[in-house]
């Protein structure tokens, strides 16, 4: 792979992240002030049309928008605590405005009047349409319409639920639990586990620090034979942010009184009004449905874990008690040892970062005629973070940049996400502006003793991640605001979970999984056990999916309002994945970040997704070849390309050449089709 830049990009590609605290504030009361100019400037036509009303709100969300993306991000990224202040200050501001925008009923009446005009409304093209549809929309969602006292208690609670989503968020960011233990209760773990950990002594007795950060909590609790020290663990990450139970209950209690409002049932119903799936009940129908087939694979795979922990605990000389939700990751990772022969630890032998990284990239510039070229010294928001510019392969066009930032550290984001830092669009001249995007994760780093190792199920996290990358990068829309992954919340992870797949496919791995020491491909066997685990404890692992999207409507789907964030989580969680809570008193529910970050009442949608994404994945790039350019062409085109400037359903059915349908689904987690 180049490392070096064969040309500079388009002047403006290139963004600023080293932003004090300072400057973020005069940056958010400049883009304030504008708005707000530009909104009285647009209430004042006297003859509404597209040119003169939406057109110019439009273009201000074009050209402003990666302002507000890189102001709003570097508190996921950034090292200095002010920064990060500073930034969730800004989106609160930021947030609000964008709330007593939504408010302004001067502005939605001239929007309503281009969207109610049938001669305005007759010369646009589709995604012209689209964006004034949309916009009367957001207004209208949003309580135009409403008397002038509840309009205005609308627009309170929705400033009430931003506050309330960031201060969720930035708890789950900056309060890590953590553990002491000895090396005997950690025993099962790998001897890389311990290199560089940090210490300290206890009564003259060495303890090693476990964090819940998950390169320390998920090995632990899939690798450590000491079950104290599993239940331990989990209640480290269960009790973490005590605050957030109850936000996440005053939100919900919120997200019902807007709903109300504005006439819907409840909130589920108003947020799936604009999803694929419409409705609750289809959501619904979907869960249960998923949950019946699903029960007939977890009857044989929970009998199985009993055995293994009844014989764990007999040769303990314990009586068994169960199986609890400390138990879960450990047992399944047993089965999979068991059953299939597989050792996360000797399989991430052959998965190191760096050659993980570069194979993954070559194979997407292969499949989608791109090319990626590292750049040199790039200014970026900390040392560890790589950028790539990206180019057309066939064609000396540039496409747009992205950052990688993989590494764990303090005070940043500590999952695995992708942020659009700038939407392309197109101007009135027919320039593009270029997309920018950043993956932020947190996989292990290297040791003293070896390079950074990932373990299969994270090299499947980065082909995923990078999915995300790509439908940015490769979406062009005229409009902004339906750039990239901007689609429907129920298909956007659709795109990436299909290119998950190539993760088990031999040839596929055969390009980049090499042994860290000595450079040898990965055994053929292995790949073999690898691919023929693929479905291990498919019945339990999916009904923790199906947990996660029943409790989600669970809190989201009342009409009354009488709901339990904490005693819901804990209920449905015994009941559908099966294993107890025990008696240890957790609110998993505080750390659930889904539920204050955009997917309320939308969790479904990653079981939904990957009934589009297997469909996409067998009935084209399976039969027609994981490496073939012409497929990539065809969902660059079809799938990514368009952003959300129409409806999903129109280029799904486009690339299939059908409707879809959910047989691949079921078929590739281990369910007999009819």
């Amino acid at each position: 792979m180049a490392t070096t830049t064969p040309k500079s990009p388009a002047k403006g590609s290139v963004l600023n992240f080293n932003l004090g605290p300072t400057e973020i504030d005069n940056i958010v009361e400049r883009l304030i002030a504008d708005g707000k100019k530009l909104q009285d400037s647009v209430a004042a036509q006297t003859s509404p049309t597209f040119d003169n009303v939406i057109v110019p709100l439009a273009t201000r969300e074009n050209e402003k928008g990666a302002e507000y993306l890189v102001t709003t991000f570097v508190q996921n990224v950034s090292t200095d605590e002010a920064v990060r202040d500073a930034s969730m200050a800004a989106e609160e501001k930021l947030n609000a405005f964008e709330i007593e925008s939504l408010m302004r009923e001067d502005v939605y009446h001239v929007v309503r009047a281009v969207f109610d005009n049938p001669n305005e409304m007759s010369k646009l093209g589709p995604e012209d349409r689209r964006l004034v549809e949309k916009m009367e929309e957001s207004y209208r969602r949003n309580g135009l319409g409403l008397n002038k006292e509840d309009r205005e208690r609308l627009g309170t609670i929705n400033k009430q639920l931003s506050e309330l989503s960031i201060r969720f968020n930035r708890s789950i960011n900056e309060n890590d639990g953590h553990e002491a233990f000895t090396r005997e209760e950690l025993d099962g773990l790998p001897e890389d586990y311990f290199d560089g950990r940090e210490t300290k002594d206890v009564g003259g007795v060495t303890k090693y620090i476990v964090t819940t950060k998950y390169p320390d909590y998920l090995p632990a609790m899939k690798l450590a034979k000491n079950e104290s020290t599993r239940r331990r663990l989990l209640y480290a990450d269960e009790t973490r942010c005590p605050e957030n139970s109850s936000l996440l209950q005053e939100a919900v209690q919120l997200r019902l009184e807007a709903a109300q409002l504005l006439k819907y049932k409840t909130h589920a119903e108003f947020a799936l009004e604009l999803n694929m799936a419409k409705d609750p009940d289809a959501v619904l129908e979907f869960e249960q449905d998923l949950r019946t087939r699903l029960n007939v694979l977890a009857d044989q795979e929970v009998s199985e874990i009993e055995a293994l922990k009844k014989a764990d605990k007999e040769a303990a000389g314990e009586p068994y008690d169960g199986l609890f939700s400390w138990d879960f990751r450990y047992y399944v990772n047993m089965v999979k040892e068991r059953k299939h022969n597989i050792n996360d630890e000797e399989v991430k032998l052959y998965f190191p970062m760096k050659e993980v990284t570069r194979g993954v990239l070559d194979i997407y510039q292969e499949i989608f005629s791109l090319r990626f070229i590292r750049v040199e010294n790039p200014p970026v928001w900390h040392p560890d973070v790589e950028m790539y510019e990206v180019w057309e392969a066939k064609e000396d066009k540039f496409v747009g940049h992205f950052y990688l930032d993989l590494y764990p550290r303090a005070g940043k984001y500590n999952h695995a996400a992708v942020w659009p830092i700038r939407h392309a669009f197109t101007r009135a001249d027919g320039s593009h502006e270029y997309p920018v995007a950043a993956m932020v994760a947190n996989f292990p780093k290297p040791t003293p003793s070896a390079p950074a190792l990932l373990k299969h199920s994270d090299a499947v996290t980065l082909l995923h991640e990078l999915g995300h990358v790509l439908h940015n990068i490769c979406s062009i829309t005229k409009w902004g605001r339906f750039h990239g992954t901007n689609t429907e919340s129920d298909f956007v992870e659709a795109p990436s979970q299909m290119l998950e797949n190539w993760g088990w496919e031999p040839e596929v791995l055969g390009r980049f999984a090499v042994h860290y020491r000595t450079g040898e491909p990965i055994p053929e066997a292995l790949v073999k056990k690898l691919v023929a685990a693929k479905n291990s404890c498919a019945g339990l692992l999916n009904l923790r999916q199906v947990f996660f999207g029943m409790y989600d409507m669970s809190i989201h789907n009342t009409a009354d309002g009488h709901t339990d964030v904490k005693e819901n989580f804990l209920t449905l969680r015994e009941q559908i994945v099966r294993f107890k809570n025990g008696d240890a008193d957790t609110w998993g529910c505080a750390t659930f970040g889904h539920m204050m970050g955009g997917y309320d009442a939308g969790y479904y949608g990653y079981l939904y997704s990957l009934v589009f994404s297997a469909d996409m994945f067998e009935s084209r790039f399976k039969k027609e070849g994981v490496f073939n350019p012409r497929t990539g062409m065809d969902y660059r085109n079809m799938i990514l390309f368009p952003g959300g400037s129409h409806d999903s359903m129109v280029g799904l059915e486009k690339f299939l050449g059908r409707k879809p349908n959910n047989k691949a689904f079921l078929r590739s987690i281990g369910l007999a089709t009819d």
